[in-house]
């Protein structure tokens, strides 16, 4: 006896889903920034910084300028000026002999005569000030006046008036020595002001020339992105 055996095979095919190409939907909350947007955001931004920076370069410059003019005319004005070279080699000021005749028109010039000016200070009362001096001089008038009250001998009087005219004496030549010197060194200090105001406006043009450029490169990027095809910032 045969027996015959059918194998039979369902085979269930599953067609794939239809392909469509959807939109997505962003969230309520979410904020789309296109990019033209932002274009136009930091254009604005560096046309203010430009603008800001190139204002700040032309009000240090002019700062530079005034404080350049302010200092050369009042010190010119002084018609003061640096010793020979052979004067200050005399008296041992060999670090001067780079303004050895030179009229004193700078800020620097200033600086270095102020210190020609201390020099000169210092040999005066063994290195006090005008202020030291102030006891040292009312005792001294002190002095004479006790002794005429004391009906002291003629020749003690004038030592004790050569003694108190001396030391007045220093006390002047102190006060117009430190008086001169800190107006010179005034005007050295607004030298270096001034100098640092021109860096400072040179600073602020490069930054200023930085920001045109970056605001251009925007404006090209701007123009380039099309409307329609912007992509789109969450």
């Amino acid at each position: 006896m045969s027996i015959t055996t059918d194998h039979t095979t369902e085979v269930t095919a599953t067609a794939p889903p239809s392909l469509t190409t959807t939109t997505a939907t962003p969230p309520p909350d979410t904020v789309i920034v296109r990019r033209r947007t932002i274009d136009r955001i930091l254009i604005g931004f560096g046309i203010v910084a430009t603008a800001a920076f190139a204002i700040a370069g032309g009000l240090l410059l002019w700062g530079n300028q005034f404080s350049n003019d302010y200092v050369s005319d009042e010190l010119s004005s002084q018609n003061i000026t640096f010793p020979t070279a052979e004067a200050l080699t005399e008296e041992g000021r060999t670090d001067l002999l780079d303004y050895a005749g030179e009229s004193l028109t700078t800020g620097e010039q200033a600086e270095a005569y102020a210190s020609y000016i201390n020099g000169h200070l210092e040999g005066i009362a063994d290195g006090a000030t005008f202020a030291d001096l102030g006891g040292p001089e009312r005792a001294a008038k002190a002095a004479v006046a006790d002794a005429v009250a004391a009906d002291a001998p003629q020749s003690d009087i004038e030592e004790l008036q050569a003694t108190a005219a001396g030391i007045t004496a220093q006390r002047d030549s102190l006060f117009r020595g430190e008086t001169l010197r800190g107006l010179l060194l005034s005007a050295y200090a607004w030298s270096t002001v001034g100098m640092i105001a021109g860096l400072a406006a040179i600073g602020a043009f490069l930054a200023a020339a930085v920001m045109a450029v970056l605001v251009i490169i925007g404006i090209v990027h701007y123009r380039r992105t099309p409307k329609d095809q912007e992509p789109a910032l969450a």
